[in-house]
Parts: structure tokens; C-alpha cells; sequence
């Protein structure tokens, strides 16, 4: 049952751009093939987690990279992720994408829906993985997950998250609540703002990896696989230290990825303009 606090989003299929020229059916089925194949290696993730933490790091990174090369879209950063010692990173949620996206840069423990262990695909990679669920709609649950978050950052680990509790279409956002940052507060370690953005083959923001409304995850998937020249720009945010007030902490985290993230990310979006210009021509 939901409760008046459970984050919701009045984003839906309008939100979604039209159809558009997409890949050929061949090249879908390639990107198909290519995203089972990666997530099969997902099978041997638990063995993962036995390595030291820098080749586990290593190992996540490079599954993740294969999987969104395999897909057919590329990532643009600006800035250095670190996380040394432990940190809780915090993104704006647009798409299942930006799981993937994140741990392209900077793999972690990921705090997530806790239906995703159904979806297809994907539900097995996130069992294996170790992420720690969050039942938005078990408002009594959250303590527990605060703690688990707490503990993972005191024993030195990244945990990544999405404080705005649902995903939104990129052009309208949500609030960051509050909650998961008492995690970071009392195992005394920085949070990491990063801001996600998905661009077209022109370079123009898109709202196509989108996940919102009453749509279906194969549906979402769909559309994603037949995009053509689709990139993620994640702009990487000074790390904040925690203080004492979670709701303050909130605050600065969203502001820098609402605000100083778009002027970085918009210098990004600049060059890759530029060079799809110059590859066009």
C-alpha cells in the first residue's frame, strides 16, 4: 500500500519524443545478442566480489561499458569521480540507463527499486550484484535501508543512489528527499553529486531512455535499442561533506546537479556538437 510521503512523478508518455529514424532491425537484433551476452557474464559476479576492491572495480566497469557499447551508446564525463575510502554518490533518475551509466564511471553498491530483481535481464544482474533494495511503498522499511547504506559507507564502499525516489523525464525533476542522506551523515562520509544527461545523434537533450509513466521495462528497452547515436554526459560535482543536517545536505547536492552541473554539462554538449559536425562533414 503507498503512504502520502512515497515519491511519485506526473511524467508520462507525453514526455517521450516521437518516433523517429531508428537502427535497422538487423543492428537491434546485434544490440539484443549483445546486451544478453554481457549480462550472462553477470553470472559470475559473486566470484567478483572475492577480488580485491580495485580489480572487482575494474571487472564492474568494464561488464558495464561492454553492455552500453553493446547497445550502441557512448558516455561523455566531465570531471574525476572519487570515491577513496567510501562515499554515497547521488544522481537525478531518468532511466534504468543510468545504472548502467554510473557504474560505467564509477561501479558501487546501488540502492534500487526493489521490483528490479524481477524485470527481465536486468533483475539478475542487480540480484548478483548486491544491491541494496529499497521498497518505496514500505515507508517502515526505509530505517533498515538508511542502515544498510550506513554500514556499506562506513566499511569504505561506494553506494549510489537516486534520491528523488523515481525517475523523471530530464526536462522536469524531482526534489532529492532527505532520507538516504543520513546514511552518508552518520558513517561520516562525502556524498558526490553527478548529474546524468542523454543526447541525440544531433547533440539536442533527449527524453528517449526516459522510463516513466505505466510503461513496461521491454518497452523502455525497445525504444532505447533502436536509437540512433544516443550518448549519456555525466557531469561529476565536487565532493560534499556531509555536516549535520540531512535536509541542508539534500539541498546542496540537488542545487549542484540542477544548477552547476548545466553549465558544465552544457560545455560537453558543445563539443560533442562540434564533433559530430566535423564527422558529418
Amino acid at each position: 500500500m503507498s503512504h502520502p510521503w512515497q515519491p511519485t512523478s506526473p511524467c508520462g508518455g507525453g514526455c517521450l519524443p516521437a518516433d523517429g529514424d531508428g537502427v535497422s532491425r538487423w543492428a537491434v537484433t546485434r544490440r539484443w545478442s549483445a546486451l544478453v551476452l554481457v549480462t550472462s557474464c553477470s553470472l559470475l559476479l559473486p566470484a567478483v566480489r572475492l577480488l580485491p576492491p580495485r580489480p572487482r572495480t575494474v571487472v564492474h566497469r568494464s561488464l558495464a561499458r561492454a553492455a552500453l557499447r553493446g547497445i550502441g551508446i557512448r558516455f561523455a564525463v566531465s570531471g574525476r569521480l572519487d570515491t577513496d575510502g567510501g562515499a554515497l554518490v547521488v544522481a537525478g533518475h531518468v532511466s534504468w540507463l543510468d545504472v548502467l551509466v554510473l557504474a560505467a564511471v564509477q561501479p558501487g553498491r546501488f540502492v534500487a527499486r526493489a521490483d528490479l530483481i524481477s524485470w527481465p535481464l536486468l533483475g539478475g544482474v542487480a540480484r548478483r550484484a548486491g544491491v541494496i533494495p529499497i521498497e518505496r511503498d514500505r515507508l517502515r522499511s526505509l530505517p533498515d535501508t538508511v542502515a544498510t547504506v550506513r554500514d556499506r559507507l562506513a566499511a569504505g564502499e561506494t553506494v549510489l543512489a537516486f534520491p528523488e525516489g523515481t525517475t523523471w523525464c530530464g526536462t522536469a525533476f524531482g526534489r532529492f528527499r532527505p532520507a538516504l542522506f543520513q546514511a552518508a551523515i552518520d558513517a561520516g562520509r562525502p556524498v558526490v553529486p553527478v548529474s546524468i544527461e542523454y543526447v541525440d545523434a544531433t547533440g539536442a537533450r533527449t527524453t528517449g531512455p526516459s522510463f516513466v509513466g505505466d510503461e513496461g521495462i521491454g518497452s523502455s528497452m525497445r525504444r532505447v535499442l533502436r536509437a540512433r547515436g544516443l550518448r549519456a554526459v555525466v557531469t561529476v560535482g565536487p565532493r560534499q561533506e556531509p555536516g549535520t543536517c540531512r535536509r541542508a545536505l539534500a539541498v546542496r547536492c540537488e542545487r549542484h546537479v540542477r544548477r552547476t552541473a548545466d553549465r558544465d554539462s552544457r560545455r560537453v554538449l558543445a563539443v560533442l556538437r562540434v564533433s559530430r559536425r566535423a564527422h558529418v562533414a
